[in-house]
């Protein structure tokens, strides 16, 4: 049970690292210098986003045995770690377009649109269906989102100063191809093949 909530967190944590919402966030506290509403814009957002997508993924797993959804989780891993691989960019306009709306609220809106279809959404949907507890991993996807991001709220660009992120995208992917590569063999156990 506590593999719900820990995994998705870990996941979560490395695949933000160089996102676009880490950019989002880095510019919303630069441009609001409020880091509290920012962090609870973050949560409501990641909280409401992530609900919607682990319930897609709770109920997706009820139409495929364990062993597939072993394959299709392992697949999605590989996919994550080559999409991590990718750098994001933000859209300057459309963070301007909304200061109008105060930090909290421009920060929920954002938040919940930059995620939309973003590889933490995906990977909140995969790992709903991989797990029974939907709550668990709505939670965990949520902490992984807050791990990387409110250090980027709170301490600026302190990290990128001090690593290159190339480096931290490379080590994000590679976690993300070993996830894959384990669910690949729990796959083959389920499937029989091992």
């Amino acid at each position: 049970m506590l593999e719900s909530l820990t995994v998705p967190t870990l996941i979560v944590a490395l695949a933000e690292i160089g996102d676009k919402t880490q950019l989002l966030a880095l510019l919303l506290a630069a441009r609001f210098r409020k880091p509290w509403p920012i962090i609870a814009g973050i949560i409501v957002a990641t909280l409401a986003n992530h609900f919607a997508a682990g319930a897609v993924g709770n109920y997706v797993a009820g139409f495929f045995s364990p062993a597939t959804l072993s394959w299709v989780l392992a697949a999605s891993f590989m996919a994550v770690a080559l999409w991590t691989l990718v750098p994001d960019k933000l859209d300057d306009d459309e963070a301007s377009s909304l200061k109008r709306y105060g930090p909290f609220l421009t920060t929920l809106i954002a938040f919940f649109l930059a995620e939309m279809g973003d590889k933490t959404q995906v990977a909140t949907v995969m790992l709903a269906a991989q797990y029974p507890s939907l709550t668990l991993v709505v939670i965990g996807t949520t902490l992984g989102m807050l791990i990387a991001n409110v250090p980027v709220v709170l301490a600026g660009n302190f990290a990128a100063e001090r690593l290159p992120l190339d480096l931290i995208r490379r080590i994000a992917a590679a976690s993300f191809a070993v996830l894959g590569i384990y669910a690949a063999y729990k796959a083959l156990q389920l499937s029989g093949f091992i």
